[in-house]
Parts: structure tokens; C-alpha cells; sequence
């Protein structure tokens, strides 16, 4: 018997000329570089994003005047190959210490100094009755494919 389970989680990937342990740095030590400034939960007012590079490390961002927000925390730390993190941002986008989502990143060596990072955002039936809306919202275009294009961007600098 199959279970399936509603919203499915949302699955990206993108390639990036760099090796695994370049690209776990770029994505994980250089996160407040080149994780876009317009996704934020400060209301458009970020000034930086921090993941701290360690299990149990913060996941967060800073505000314009200082004040700190969180996102979330560091599940799971084994570069150069996975990262799992704790999402608590809720179907509203504020952050619920209390509600668990979870993005897991691998990086996945392919051919001669190339990488595949897969992401895959789930436990997304946790968002409750807008977890559908919600999924929507990290899968289009300006959800996760943008953050990962912002990420490739980066490694590409």
C-alpha cells in the first residue's frame, strides 16, 4: 500500500560548475552573500541572512534596525554532501517556533568538477489547511527556483 502524502514536497535542483565542497561552502558559510535580500519575514526590510555553520547552528535573519528574526535551525551538518534545516515559517510567512517543515540540500558530484544540488522542501502537510496555497507559493518561480538561481549565481562569481 502506498501512502500518499498532501502537498507533496517540492523538489528543485540545479547544476553548478564547482566541486560539492565548494558549493556546500558557497551555499552554507556564504548564505548572508547571496541569499536574496527579497525574501524575508521582516517585511522587505533584511539586511543580512546568517546560517550558522553547525547542527543546532540558528538559521535567521537581520532587519534594517537591528532586530533579529527567525527562520529556523540547522537539523543536520555533513559537508560536503547534505544540510538538512528546520523551516518555521508557517503558510503566513511569519515564523512558528512550534511548526516544522524541512529543507534538506544534497550536493551530489557529476562529471568533472560539477555538482547537482538537490532541494527538497516537505513535511508540508504541517502548514495545515493552507499548506496547498503555501506549497504553491515556495515552488514558483519566485519561491525556491529563485533562491536557487541567486545560489548558482553566486558560484558562478
Amino acid at each position: 500500500m502506498t501512502i500518499e502524502i498532501k502537498p507533496a514536497p517540492v523538489r528543485r535542483q540545479i547544476t553548478v560548475e564547482a566541486t560539492p565542497d565548494r558549493a556546500f561552502t558557497v551555499f552554507t558559510r556564504d548564505f548572508g552573500r547571496w541569499w536574496p535580500k527579497d525574501k524575508s519575514i521582516c517585511g522587505g526590510q533584511q539586511k543580512a541572512a546568517v546560517l550558522e555553520p553547525r547542527q543546532g547552528g540558528r538559521w535567521y535573519e537581520i532587519a534594517e534596525d537591528g532586530a533579529e528574526q527567525d527562520w529556523g535551525e540547522v537539523l543536520a551538518w555533513e559537508p560536503p554532501s547534505r544540510l538538512l534545516l528546520a523551516w518555521r515559517i508557517g503558510a503566513d510567512f511569519q515564523f512558528d517556533p512550534d511548526l516544522l517543515t524541512e529543507v534538506e540540500v544534497r550536493f551530489i558530484a557529476v562529471g568533472d568538477g560539477a555538482t547537482r544540488v538537490e532541494l527538497e522542501h516537505r513535511l508540508l502537510e504541517n502548514w495545515g489547511e493552507r499548506a496547498e496555497q503555501a506549497r504553491e507559493a515556495v515552488d514558483s518561480i519566485r519561491g525556491w527556483p529563485d533562491i536557487l538561481a541567486a545560489f548558482a549565481a553566486a558560484v558562478a562569481a
